[in-house]
């Protein structure tokens, strides 16, 4: 497997790929975007440009995952959905690596050096102790930074994201590698790009889909959404791990699994709600407010078990068949979410209900 610019020099070994997703709609502005950025990446000496249709619409046996697949270094995604969602999407067609944090979107606005983070993280850690699939089958050392296009407005501010990557810089725009003499190359001499790069740009002929991504760093493999749909998405492989199996069979814009999921660990990239799409919205108090009508989330005061039940309510009867409602299984979840002790987010809403605004 080589990468596209391997092809062209077999000397040059190429460690980075940035690949752009455009995105589904045909906005003169996002794809200008999406080109100038492609541009600027493509004039990195390091780096190769892969520009592919939408990430998520794309499907097995098509030209852009099977370019994707043979690449082997390190990826820069650019795409119009969540990093957290880009990343999955990609391992769930066998592109798979480490996912980092970039220095844009959501993980720019994350404290790390908050008094006590690290302690409250530790403790969570502690009471949620449980194999996630990622540990028990880990992914390739490689690196696949996210970049969310929504993040932001700037063409600068992507275009010196990638670079800094690309180019081992740190964070006051040095390059930090070093060359075989030994010394570090100076900023003077990353200053200007130099043109080598080369763009491979895939015209795929792709349409909307409609389907569940699951993230492996906090599936546990409880199985519940085998259990929970009743349209055949779900299966378990040959390891006997969950995976979306059928893809197409979900129904479009129903996202009921992803509210039943114990972890929150399946991923709607095209949901409203940040929460299902991806959004690092920190764990069950995350979704917790997504399910508040801030997030777009059904009126009635509903929990996300009730939810998921009339959602899915919604599609049997759709595809004609018997509605099921809250059966056994989803009443053992309500109560053992009910049966949990409150935390801030709860007892902010309960004084916002004694209010009585």
């Amino acid at each position: 497997m080589i990468s596209p610019r391997s092809q062209a020099d077999p000397n040059k070994t190429t460690t980075w790929t940035v690949v752009v997703s455009r995105g589904q709609s045909r906005n003169p502005a996002k794809r200008s975007l999406e080109q100038s950025i492609a541009d600027a990446a493509s004039t990195l000496e390091d780096a190769d440009v892969l520009v592919v249709p939408h990430l998520y619409d794309l499907s097995k046996g098509g030209e852009s995952l099977q370019k994707l697949s043979e690449i082997e270094g390190n990826l820069i995604v650019v795409s119009w959905i969540f990093p957290r969602a880009a990343h999955w999407v990609l391992d769930r067609n066998g592109i798979r690596g480490q996912f980092v944090p970039v220095a844009i979107g959501d993980a720019e606005d994350e404290d790390q050096d908050e008094p006590g983070a690290e302690q409250s993280e530790n403790a969570e850690q502690s009471e949620n102790d449980v194999e996630r699939v990622a540990d028990l089958y880990p992914r390739p050392d490689r690196q696949i930074h996210c970049i969310d296009l929504k993040a932001e407005e700037s063409l600068d501010r992507f275009t010196e994201e990638i670079r800094r990557l690309v180019l081992g810089e740190t964070d006051g725009g040095a390059d930090t590698r070093t060359a075989e003499s030994g010394t570090a190359t100076s900023p003077d001499e990353t200053s200007l790009p130099i043109v080598g790069g080369r763009i491979v740009q895939v015209e795929e002929t792709t349409a909307r889909r409609w389907y569940p991504v699951i993230d492996f760093s906090r599936c546990t493999n409880c199985m519940e959404c085998v259990d929970f749909c009743l349209f055949g998405v779900y299966g378990v492989d040959a390891a006997e791990t969950i995976l979306v199996e059928q893809p197409d069979n979900c129904r479009k814009g129903c996202p009921a699994c992803s509210r039943v999921c114990p972890e929150n660990a399946i991923i709607f990239p095209q949901h409203k709600a940040p929460a299902i799409a991806g959004a690092e919205t920190g764990g069950s108090e995350g979704f917790k407010i997504d399910l508040s009508k801030l997030f777009g989330a059904p009126d009635g005061g509903d929990d996300a078990i009730a939810t998921a039940a009339r959602e899915r309510d919604e599609q049997l009867l759709l595809a004609g068949r018997t509605a099921v409602g809250i059966d056994e299984q989803l009443q053992r979840r309500q109560q053992d979410l009910v049966a949990q002790p409150k935390d801030d987010l709860d007892r902010l809403i309960d004084s916002l209900d004694e209010l009585d605004l």
